[in-house]
């Protein structure tokens, strides 16, 4: 099935994890991708071969979210290669977990500079073109941490539960033009990231979860492939929990 032939979405952050399995899942649905990064040259050059090998338009872009001018002359770029933009998936992020009282001022303002500030930045500059076309559709990624908290990651859980207000009003604000916007939270997904934890520590997670085990970045890119499809075309403002009823 092409759910998004002739679609180009920006992926940001998306050369490993979750970011990597929007963007291939996309790719085989037809979806042009430009994607970003912000060092791994090797692996987005990676990335961008094989995505284009599957017969779609996909080029990487190194760009700080973080950054409005990135953002904006990233938007700019995109537009002049592509065409148009479709879709939006903010998905970088970074973790600087610590209890409250050894967490840095520095430890928390980047993580909401990177994470929550992001999401403002690249909304606002893909707004334009798609209060222009009078379609597009909008997904951030937050967390279950961001709807439940979670001891250790009060920064993380502050920028991703800003995530949800802030996807909230932008769909209250774009949803007369056609254009929606969605959040999803993710629960516990097994990537690279994690495989760096210890096993037992693992096997706890997964025995608390009902279905019984982490999620796949496929898990996530198979509910952003329903939101940037016209399938959820009467969907907007609404957090999309994907954690194997972490959150039940």
């Amino acid at each position: 099935m092409n759910l998004l032939q002739g679609k180009t979405a920006i992926i940001t952050g998306a050369t490993r994890g979750i970011g990597k399995g929007i963007a291939q899942v996309f790719a085989k649905n037809g979806a042009n991708v430009a994607f970003t990064f912000s060092s791994s040259v090797d692996a987005a050059k990676e990335l961008e071969k094989e995505l284009n090998d599957l017969g779609v338009k996909a080029k990487a872009y190194q760009s700080n979210a973080a950054s409005f001018e990135q953002s904006e002359s990233l938007v700019k770029d995109v537009l002049e290669n592509f065409g148009s933009i479709d879709v939006l998936v903010n998905n970088a992020g970074i973790t600087k977990d610590n209890l409250l009282m050894r967490m840095s001022e520095e430890d928390f303002d980047k993580v909401i500079e990177i994470n929550l500030k992001s999401v403002f930045n690249m909304t606002k500059a893909v707004q334009r073109t798609m209060l222009k076309q009078r379609k597009g559709s909008i997904i951030n990624m937050s967390s279950v941490v961001g709807v439940k908290g979670n001891a250790g990651q009060a920064n993380y859980a502050a920028s991703k539960a800003g995530i949800i207000g802030f996807s909230k009003s932008v769909a209250l604000e774009l949803g007369s033009r056609n254009i929606r916007s969605n959040v999803i939270a993710p629960g516990f997904i097994e990537t690279e990231m994690t495989g760096k934890l210890d096993d037992k520590v693992v096997d706890e997670w997964r025995k608390a979860i009902p279905l019984k085990r982490g999620g796949s970045p496929e898990d996530i890119a198979n509910a952003c492939l329903f939101l940037a499809s016209d399938l959820s075309s009467y969907v907007t403002g609404q957090v999309l929990n994907v954690d194997g009823g972490m959150l039940t």
